[in-house]
């Protein structure tokens, strides 16, 4: 045992620090993602290759060698984006000059705050009136992607901006809403609409894109039904008809539990 401390290098030590750095800067910028299940998967079959190298199980490392090959390339078009933004976080910097790299390394998980009251005021409002909407509530991940492709909003919540953004006749009606800390960060974004073909046939394009961008993120979606006026909360792909009265207490619920 002392003969092989000794053989352990500074570098070994470096190799093995950058290595941790790098599969925990992964982890962060995967969480709260559906890739994150791919991703410790991958770990775990790395770190058995790894083990029956040791004790020299020549066949079954054969097998896992082959497949962590081939593997490799297939994580690169699956992770596609999930890589593109971890370069842009390397590279970008803030306005104080700081790279984003080092400070998302030091950023502390924040519980998510949400207006709940002024939140389920406005859904009862478009409800009355059957004024459809989509609203997303992000948590761990906050979708970059998915804001990018609507219109930047950067504003507090409130009852009459929610109503006019989704008001039939605005421009940015078409889409969905993103909120993130308390603040309405985009408006008219492009989710991805789910494959699920057991959903009931009575479900808009609406619910189909809230169940399509919460079976792969972390996040909560409000929908507002423009046929019926009914609203509905949407959560790993699971769709729960809310009652009005009853809206309030079930979001600080999921956003607390």
């Amino acid at each position: 045992m002392l003969d092989l401390f000794i053989q352990i290098r500074i570098v070994d030590v470096i190799d093995i620090l950058l290595v941790a750095v790098l599969l925990y800067a992964l982890y962060r910028l995967l969480k709260g993602t559906a890739a994150i299940s791919i991703f410790i998967g991958i770990v775990a079959i790395f770190l058995i290759w790894q083990l029956v190298n040791a004790l020299q199980m020549e066949l079954l490392s054969s097998i896992l060698g082959a497949f962590v090959s081939v593997g490799f390339i297939a994580l690169i078009i699956i992770f596609q984006p999930e890589i593109r933004r971890f370069l842009f976080t390397i590279g970008a910097q803030t306005r104080g000059g700081e790279t984003k790299f080092f400070r998302f390394f030091r950023r502390k998980k924040q519980l998510v705050t949400l207006d709940t009251e002024t939140l389920c005021q406005a859904c009862k409002s478009m409800s009355d009136i059957k004024q459809g909407a989509l609203i997303v509530i992000t948590r761990q991940n906050t979708m970059p992607d998915i804001v990018l492709t609507g219109v930047n909003i950067d504003a507090e919540i409130s009852k009459p901006l929610i109503e006019n953004i989704f008001f039939k006749n605005s421009p940015l009606h078409d889409g969905a809403m993103i909120i993130t800390n308390n603040r309405i960060t985009a408006a008219r974004c492009i989710l991805p609409v789910t494959n699920n073909n057991d959903l009931p046939g009575h479900y808009g394009l609406r619910h189909r894109a809230a169940v399509g961008i919460s079976e792969n993120n972390d996040c909560l979606v409000l929908v507002v039904s423009e046929e019926t006026g009914t609203i509905s909360l949407v959560k790993a792909g699971a769709i729960t008809t809310l009652q009005p009265f009853t809206m309030k207490e079930t979001l600080n619920k999921e956003l607390n539990g």
